[in-house]
C-alpha cells in the first residue's frame, strides 16, 4: 500500500465518523419568547400580569410635600399662639387582583411613612385586607366611614369632616346587584372581649350620583370606672386631674347615619354632598377631630380642652366644583355634643349640658401637570361648652404638593 492510498483511506474514515455522528448530534429548541411586561386590562389602568401568573398586579402611590399651620390655642416653641412645620409622606399601594370560581381574588396593603418637622415617624400599614367577592377581611377605614359602591364618605374637601374616622380589623360581606350594595360586618373594637362591634350598610349609586343608609353597634365605648380609655386604637385622654366620662349612655351604643351625593347637579364638573347623623347614645363612631397641631392635621383628637367631642347629631353639607386644571371645594358642619360631666375627687362631679360645634372648610387646588398637583386648605373649628370648659375654636390649614404614580 502506497501513501497515496493510505490517505485516502484515512480521509474516507473520517468522514464516515464524522457522518454517524451528525446523525447523533442533539438539536438545541430556540427559547420561546417570554412577554415580561404584558398589560392587564380587566380591572382598569395601570395593571400588569406578573410573569408566568395570571394575577395582576398594580403598585402606585404618591410623594407629598406639605406645611402645615395650626393657630390658636397651639403654642409653639418660642411661645407664639401658632404652629408652622414641614411634613413629607410617601406612599405605595400594592393591589393584587386575578378570577376564580369564586369571584374575584383581591389583595390590597397600603404603607406609608410620614416626617414632621424633621422627625421620622415610621413605616406604618395604613390598610391591608383580602377580598374573595363580596367578602372582606383584613385591617381598613371602618364600614362607618369608608366608601361603599362608589360614594366616597365625608364632605368633599381634603378635611371632609368625617365622623368617626378610624381604621379596624374588621370582616364583612357585601351583596351587589345593579346600582345597589348591602353590606354586613364585624369589626373588632380593641375592647378583648368576645363581643365586636356590628356595621350595616345600604348604598345606591349610579351616574347622577349616589344614596346610602348606614348604621352601627358600637358594643362598649362608657365605662365610669376609668379614668382612660383605648378604643380602636384610638386613645381617649381624659381631663388629667379631672377625669371626664360621657352622661348620658351605657356599655353599648348605636348610631345612625345617611347621606346623598348629586353629580353636575348646578353645573357641569359639580358634585353636591348633603351628610348627617344621629347616636343614641355616646359611641366612638360619633367622635370628631378636634384642635389640631401640626402634626394631627386630618387625624382624629377627639379632645378639646381634654373634653371629648361626641356629636350626638350633626349635618353638614360640601360642594365641589372643576374648572379645567382648576379645583374648588367648600364644606361645613353643625351638630350638638353629648352631656359631659367632670369629675373632681375633692368636689365631686360637674355636670356640663351638652355643646355647640360647627366646622367649615375651603380647598383650592391647580394641576401643574400630569400626576402632579398642588392643594391648599384652610378650616375652622369651633366648640362651646359653656361652664367651666367655655368655647374653643381655631383656624388651621397647609400647602400641599403632590406627586402622584
Amino acid at each position: 500500500m502506497n501513501i497515496k492510498s493510505l490517505l485516502l483511506g484515512s480521509a474516507a474514515a473520517l468522514v464516515a465518523v464524522s457522518g454517524a455522528r451528525a446523525a447523533d448530534a442533539v438539536v438545541m429548541a430556540e427559547p420561546e419568547p417570554v412577554d415580561y411586561v404584558r398589560v392587564c386590562d380587566v380591572y382598569g389602568k395601570g395593571f400588569y400580569y406578573i410573569p408566568g401568573t395570571e394575577t395582576c398586579l398594580s403598585v402606585g402611590g404618591y410623594v407629598r410635600f406639605q406645611v402645615n399651620v395650626a393657630g390658636d390655642p397651639i403654642i409653639n416653641f418660642e411661645g407664639d399662639d401658632y404652629q408652622v412645620a414641614s411634613r413629607v409622606r410617601a406612599r405605595l399601594n400594592f393591589d393584587a387582583r386575578e378570577e376564580t370560581e369564586l369571584g374575584t381574588l383581591r389583595a390590597f396593603a397600603r404603607l406609608q411613612a410620614t416626617n414632621t418637622g424633621g422627625a421620622n415617624n415610621g413605616v406604618n400599614i395604613d390598610q391591608a385586607y383580602i377580598q374573595l367577592g363580596g367578602l372582606l377581611m383584613g385591617y381598613r377605614d371602618t364600614l362607618w366611614s369608608s366608601g361603599i359602591g362608589g360614594l366616597e364618605d365625608g364632605l368633599l374637601t381634603d378635611t371632609d369632616l368625617v365622623v368617626g374616622d378610624i381604621n379596624t380589623n374588621q370582616v364583612s360581606y357585601t351583596f351587589a346587584a345593579g346600582g345597589f350594595s348591602a353590606t354586613i360586618g364585624a369589626e373588632d373594637d380593641g375592647t378583648g372581649d368576645v363581643v365586636p362591634d356590628v356595621h350595616a350598610k345600604l348604598v345606591y349609586s349610579g351616574a347622577w350620583g349616589g344614596a346610602y343608609i348606614s348604621g352601627v353597634y358600637d358594643e362598649t365605648f362608657n365605662r365610669e370606672d376609668l379614668n382612660s380609655v383605648t378604643l380602636n386604637g384610638v386613645a381617649i385622654n381624659l381631663f388629667g386631674a379631672y377625669p371626664t366620662r360621657l352622661q348620658d349612655g351605657d356599655n353599648d351604643a348605636f348610631a345612625l347615619k345617611g347621606g346623598v351625593l348629586l353629580k353636575d347637579l348646578i353645573a357641569p364638573k359639580s358634585q353636591l354632598k348633603i351628610e348627617g347623623h344621629y347616636a343614641f347614645d355616646p359611641t366612638i363612631y360619633a367622635g370628631i377631630t378636634g384642635i389640631n397641631s401640626v402634626t394631627s392635621i386630618s387625624a382624629s383628637q377627639f379632645t378639646t380642652g381634654g373634653v371629648p367631642i361626641t356629636l350626638e347629631w350633626a349635618a353638614g353639607a360640601g360642594y365641589a366644583q372643576a374648572f379645567g386644571k382648576l379645583g374648588l371645594a367648600v364644606s361645613g358642619q353643625y351638630g350638638e355634643t353629648f352631656d359631659v360631666s367632670l369629675l373632681n375627687r375633692r368636689t365631686g362631679i360637674t355636670t356640663i349640658d351638652s355643646g355647640e360645634y360647627y366646622a367649615g372648610v375651603l380647598n383650592v387646588g391647580y394641576q401643574i401637570t400630569n400626576n402632579f398637583a398642588t392643594l391648599g386648605e384652610v378650616s375652622y373649628k369651633n366648640v362651646d361648652f359653656g361652664g367651666p370648659v367655655g368655647e374653643t375654636d381655631q383656624v388651621s390649614g397647609f400647602l400641599r404638593f403632590q406627586r402622584n404614580f
